[in-house]
């Protein structure tokens, strides 16, 4: 494995793809070992990170949603009270509490994949198991892993409208922001 100073797998993630990423965060990726998900333009939306940051601080958000247009996208729905109303559903829905909870769990059994961090270890992120604290957390997990392994990431994607459509990067008169 060739890490970077900012422990990026160089091996795996492409650096086209961490100068595109640096350019949507505004600052330089840090520990990406894969592009978990693209936007249909290409460029990356999600990307995977290590459970350890390069100093050793444990990171427990291994799927991080990058895409500004997409980011912004679910801050609008985090901010029209969406996620108090799935946590008061998870309190009520034994079949989607369950299902949350199996989300939890693929998330942490990704994560282990890449290593063992016993400081997180339980700790998964945007809430679960039972509660909804981040949909960039939950739309993310959805994005890498695909419909049906998330049942509040993929709701919230349901409701997100296709934020590439409004993107310079599907622009051929506009150029790229990426």
């Amino acid at each position: 494995m060739t890490l970077d100073e900012r422990g990026n797998d160089l091996d795996r993630v492409d650096p086209d793809d961490l100068a595109t990423i640096h350019g949507q965060l505004g600052r330089p990726a840090r520990s990406a070992v894969d592009i978990a998900h693209r936007c249909p333009c290409g460029g990356p939306t999600v990307v995977r990170t290590a459970p350890r940051l390069p100093g050793g601080t444990p990171f427990p958000t291994s799927f991080y949603a990058t895409c500004p247009r997409l980011t912004g996208a679910i801050s609008t729905l985090e901010s029209s009270g969406l996620m108090a109303r799935m946590s008061q559903r998870l309190t009520q829905d034994e079949d989607l509490r369950a299902r949350h909870r199996a989300a939890h769990e693929d998330y942490l059994r990704r994560r282990g994949e890449l290593g063992d961090v016993p400081e997180i270890e339980g700790i998964s992120a945007g809430g679960m198991p039972t509660r909804v604290k981040c949909l960039h957390v939950l739309v993310a997990h959805s994005l890498a892993a695909g419909p049906g392994v998330n049942p509040l990431g993929d709701e919230a994607l349901d409701l997100l409208p296709e934020w590439w459509h409004t993107s310079p990067c599907t622009s051929t008169d506009e150029g790229s922001d990426q």
